[in-house]
């Protein structure tokens, strides 16, 4: 039930809005992170604002991640051959073969091109993200080219951000 308050015969709610649910829950998968530069979280939902799946960016499951880099260094010292992104977590993440088709990813760092290609096989058609850090880099170019040229909604969060306290 969410709360209110009373104020000239007229109820005012103050709970949190679907954008602010669902960035918080990404928010919050985002702090399973292990990396230690970027922590990334995703949140999936469905149509009627239910949650499909999360992720977080990791390592692939099963692999020690004490056992293998967490740099950005050179060949097989750099972390971006091993960590498996948030978006792409969330999407392999599904249960039950559950369909993303028509879904909303909530992601706290816009997707890189190769998660926009997953993005795009699983019919998600709206991505929400909060941060565009590497938005002059070639990579994110071209997912956001793809992303257009498949109709999917791009928009930047622009609301609250509830704190989430740990």
């Amino acid at each position: 039930m969410p709360r209110h308050e009373e104020i000239s015969g007229e109820r005012r709610y103050s709970n949190i809005n679907w954008d602010e649910y669902f960035m918080g829950i990404a928010v919050l998968s985002s702090l399973r992170s292990k990396d230690p530069n970027t922590k990334v979280g995703a949140c999936i939902v469905d149509k009627d604002n239910k949650v499909v799946s999360i992720g977080y960016n990791g390592m692939p499951r099963g692999v020690d991640d004490n056992k293998v880099s967490w740099n950005k260094g050179e060949g097989l010292d750099s972390k971006y051959l091993y960590v498996c992104h948030a978006e792409f977590n969330a999407i392999l993440n599904t249960r039950n073969g559950a369909a993303l088709e028509g879904c909303t990813l909530y992601v706290t760092l816009f997707p890189c091109n190769e998660c926009a290609k997953a993005i795009i096989q699983t019919g998600i058609k709206e991505i929400v993200y909060y941060d565009n850090k590497y938005k002059d880099s070639v990579a994110t170019q071209a997912s956001l080219k793809m992303m257009e040229l498949a109709g999917i909604k791009i928009r930047q969060y622009d609301s609250r951000l509830p704190e989430i306290k740990y």
